[in-house]
């Protein structure tokens, strides 16, 4: 019997309330990379910037190339923003960085 793939809650800024459950090893290891990569300071980096920053930082195993780096991405942030740990700037483009 195959033991079953851990899982993390994620939110959506732009569903708040909303939630849903993905792996967790996937999760964390693009959240980590989002992190890193994220000024603490205003503007920040633009959404272009980020995702051109992140491969290095990804582990291969679970991102060969870069596979599913957007999607995954895209999640984290949104759920980094969701929890009060990533703002964006009112301007375009968006620009994201770290508040905590």
């Amino acid at each position: 019997m195959m033991a079953a793939k851990r899982t993390v809650e994620v939110r959506n800024v732009r569903h708040p309330g909303g939630r849903r459950r993905v792996d967790a090893e996937m999760y964390g290891a693009m959240r980590k990379a989002y992190l890193a990569v994220l000024t603490r300071r205003a503007p920040g980096l633009t959404i272009a910037e980020i995702q051109a920053r992140l491969p290095a930082r990804l582990p291969q195993s679970l991102y060969p190339g870069g596979a599913k780096a957007g999607w995954w991405s895209k999640t984290v942030q949104l759920d980094l923003e969701a929890r009060g740990i990533v703002a964006r700037t009112a301007d375009s483009p968006i620009r994201l960085y770290r508040v905590r």
